[in-house]
């Protein structure tokens, strides 16, 4: 557009548009005007030449590698889905449960279940692309369209013949037929008018409940107002529910107390059996001088759990109130954490007014000529429509995964809602991220514009001056790192204290923000202290006081063997199936370790506890945990490669044994969140609680597990469906390239190799966090979407293949500019 032709771009940007359509076609901002003979882009065609013939030489590898990963992941679930029904037949015929019995039963599972995992991540591709689900190839579509318009030419047809067959009646009744005719459209007129009003009390009925649900969830504190009044009937009918971990915190915490208030215990013996002795944590781990606290729980719970406990018994003679105070404390931090978030996703609370932002987006377009990341981001819908808000809160309010997490004391609940807020400040801190192009070449501009816009209100008056000048060149300042939405301080409160939650919950959340650390400051360099504020600190201040507790013989620290789960359950398997099978080497270096014997006595492939001899004082012995020493463990790894590679089959079938159940959808939970409902209301662990409602746990419990029962129904209550599903949306956003949302959602796969290295299989509680957040990613992928869809049906209104934007949607993290300006998710 030359500086002497009229313009309304001015115009348009004041009516609200912040992007206008230029001659040739590409979208420009509105309040910028360019010069024909001095566009940047006529000026780099070379370079652009360039770059297009690098990328078309590597584009076809790059685009094969990326689907390479998604044929990699459909396989894994086809392998695990496939092998399910013979690893499920272990206990009742081991030598049929193995790879090695692979039949064409298992092969039709394993083809299908390939086919329906690519097709999942076609579709979504297709989706996130903005073409259509069906291709036209296909030609399903074009036979449908075919048959509605037969059938639509088949009735016109038959009106009009009946009104032939009408208009040659005689005209002796032509009087009665037009009685008939006026009682008839009297009868239309009636009928038309109640369809009227009753669209017109439906279409206000709608209105109103979306206005409701829009109105009631636009704070965090409406939304965990919601959450505490759906779940109020759970801490009042089932109290609490815990396992044996709990029960094992409040015995370390007692004899600790004991021990600081001078009471004579055993400590280190043959004949003595201390609660560390119940896991158990090996003696050469223990200090001289006798403790009590383990770090085998994260001692941070472990005090806090044991204090509870300790000041219940204190004052109420048992510990049932103080699980009563943590159960309901736990509650309300899920009510807040899944607020919080859900608030993030749904209102984007750190967007300026609609008006503000409008005049921001300009200003940052202006720059360069077009969007850039930072625009798009904030250009997405800053309201989610009331239908998604109302399908993830109706979740939260009916899952049983999610009820009976608010009031379980098993640690695994905990980091997962700590998770779901962590991974909300992630959400934002990614929609505020500054954009890292490489800065445009500075060029003249007029006085009305030489100003950078530190502000918003000074990006308006940039704008302003823009649209009336007569510049040579763009009439904007091309340095944009200025336009930015600041990281808000609750925010990076937000982030620090969830992350310490996190720590505090679980061992392995520390390899998780390691991980998640690495990758926010390779893709978000310029924000690097608040990344090292908010999450290494935590980290070094979390395990150095760890560390130095340990290190004066304050705490003890974790046995290592615990991280040893696939291992174990390798070497117990080979002892079972084949004991000739170890060699003799192997067998010196495990005996100061392990009984072999007890070990394959002990061995159950769905849990590593029994074969490191975890449990109360009657258990078996295969973990010699009294008598190894830490030169003894050394050995360990050494003897383990010998006995894999001695019986690779009998491994491989202990490695699958173990983990296929996190990606088989058909495999039922090993151990699902009802077994901690079921486990308080035994009288033996409490004095009231297991007796407080006992016939209407039982009844809820039997209801989640009739659910949990149901064919395909069921799988709304498994955490696996939430897994499988997770990986599979994964691997759609690498195919679109997606790398900056794909940044927050890398955790999530983290979280899927500890669940294959977790002791147990299909272990619910381990898959918490990807069940509590995958709404929010589904949330995520549909805004990420949105803009190359509006581009999609704007080239179809324009007579263009749906196919063409395919390249333009491709473009990672790059989305067309929304011609509707800033819209709102419409249900």
């Amino acid at each position: 557009m030359n500086n002497s032709e009229p313009t309304n771009a001015a115009n348009r940007q004041n009516d609200g548009e912040p992007y206008s359509q230029a001659s040739e076609g590409e979208s420009r901002p509105a309040a910028c005007s360019y010069s024909a003979t001095n566009d940047p882009g006529s000026t780099a065609d070379t370079d652009t030449s360039t770059k297009s013939a690098t990328s078309t030489r590597f584009g076809g590898l790059f685009a094969f590698l990326r689907w390479a990963l998604a044929v990699a992941a459909s396989l894994w679930i086809a392998v695990c889905t496939s092998l399910g029904p013979l690893y499920r037949q272990y206990e009742l015929n081991p030598a049929i449960a193995t790879i090695r019995a692979f039949s064409w039963n298992n092969a039709a599972i394993f083809a299908g279940t390939f086919v329906i995992c690519m097709a999942v991540i076609v579709e979504l591709v297709r989706f996130g692309r903005g073409q259509c689900l069906i291709p036209y190839d296909f030609g399903i579509r074009a036979k449908l369209a075919a048959r509605r318009e037969r059938r639509r030419t088949r009735k016109l047809a038959n009106s009009k013949a009946r009104n032939l067959d009408t208009g040659s009646t005689s005209a002796s009744s032509g009087q009665s037929n037009g009685r008939q005719n006026a009682k008839l459209d009297n009868r239309l007129w009636l009928r038309t008018r109640i369809r009227q009003r009753i669209g017109h009390i439906a279409s206000g009925i709608r209105r109103g409940t979306h206005r409701g649900m829009m109105a009631a969830t636009d704070k965090w504190w409406k939304i965990a107002l919601i959450l505490i009044i759906g779940w109020l009937w759970v801490p009042i009918t089932l109290v609490a529910a815990f396992g044996a971990d709990i029960r094992s915190q409040f015995r370390e915490f007692s004899w600790a107390w004991n021990q600081w208030t001078g009471m004579r215990q055993p400590y280190i013996g043959f004949f003595s059996f201390v609660p560390m002795d119940i896991y158990p944590t090996a003696h050469y781990l223990w200090p001289a001088k006798p403790t009590y606290l383990t770090d085998q729980h994260n001692i941070v719970l472990t005090l806090i759990y044991g204090a509870a406990g300790t000041v219940s018994r204190y004052f109420t003679g048992s510990n049932d109130w103080g699980i009563v105070v943590l159960a309901s404390g736990q509650l309300l931090f899920a009510a807040f954490c899944l607020a919080a978030t859900a608030n993030r996703f749904f209102n984007h609370p750190w967007l300026k007014p609609r008006k503000r932002l409008v005049d921001l987006l300009s200003a940052s377009s202006c720059k360069t000529g077009r969007p850039d990341f930072q625009t798009e981001k904030v250009e997405r819908s800053r309201f989610v429509g009331p239908l998604p808000r109302f399908f993830i809160l109706l979740f939260f309010l009916v899952c049983p995964l999610v009820l009976f997490s608010t009031i379980s004391l098993t640690k695994s609940p905990l980091f997962a809602f700590a998770f779901v807020w962590w991974f909300g400040v992630g959400y934002e801190v990614l929609c505020t991220a500054k954009s890292h192009r490489p800065r445009p070449s500075k060029k003249p501009t007029s006085p009305a514009t030489s100003r950078k816009p530190d502000t918003i209100g000074d990006s308006e008056a940039a704008n302003a001056g823009g649209a009336n000048d007569t510049a040579t060149d763009l009439d904007c300042e091309p340095s944009y790192d200025r336009i930015v939405l600041h990281l808000r301080k609750r925010t990076f409160i937000a982030l620090f204290l969830s992350t310490v939650v996190m720590m505090i919950s679980a061992k392995y959340a520390i390899y998780i923000i390691l991980f998640e650390l690495v990758i926010a400051l390779l893709a978000d360099r310029k924000r690097w202290k608040t990344y090292i504020i908010g999450m290494l600190l935590p980290v070094i201040a979390f395990q150095g006081a760890v560390g130095l507790a340990t290190r004066d013989g304050a705490i003890i620290n974790g046995d290592p063997i615990e991280s040893h789960g696939v291992q174990l359950q390798q070497i117990a398997r080979v002892a079972v199936l084949n004991p000739n099978g170890i060699p003799q080497d192997a067998r010196n270096k495990l005996a100061p370790i392990f009984n072999l014997d007890q070990m394959a006595e002990a061995y159950y492939q769905q849990d590593a506890d029994p074969v490191k001899s975890s449990g109360i004082q009657t258990k078996r012995v295969s973990y010699r945990w009294r008598t190894v020493t830490k030169k003894d463990m050394k050995n360990f790894n050494a003897a383990w490669l010998e006995i894999v590679k001695a019986n690779p089959r009998i491994a491989l079938d202990a490695l699958l044994a173990k983990s296929y159940g996190y990606f088989d959808i058909m495999d039922p939970p090993y151990i699902d969140m009802t077994y901690y409902v079921v486990y308080a209301g035994n009288g033996n662990f409490t004095d009231w609680i297991g007796n407080w409602c006992s016939d209407w746990r039982k009844k809820v419990t039997n209801w989640a597990k009739d659910w949990s029962s149901k064919p395909m129904l069921g799988w709304l209550t498994h955490g696996n469906s939430y897994v499988i599903f997770t990986l599979l949306l994964g691997a759609a956003e690498v195919i679109l390239r997606r790398w900056k949302t794909l940044a927050t959602h890398l955790p999530l796969l983290l979280l899927m190799g500890v669940m294959v290295t977790s002791p147990a299989n299909n272990f619910e509680r381990h898959m918490l966090p990807l069940v509590f957040v995958l709404g929010f990613v589904l949330l995520t992928f549909w805004q990420d979407s949105r803009i190359p869809r509006t581009q999609a049906r704007a080239r179809q209104v324009n007579g263009v293949d749906n196919a063409d934007t395919a390249g333009v949607a491709d473009k990672p993290d790059t989305a067309v500019s929304s011609i509707c300006g800033i819209d709102r998710l419409e249900s």
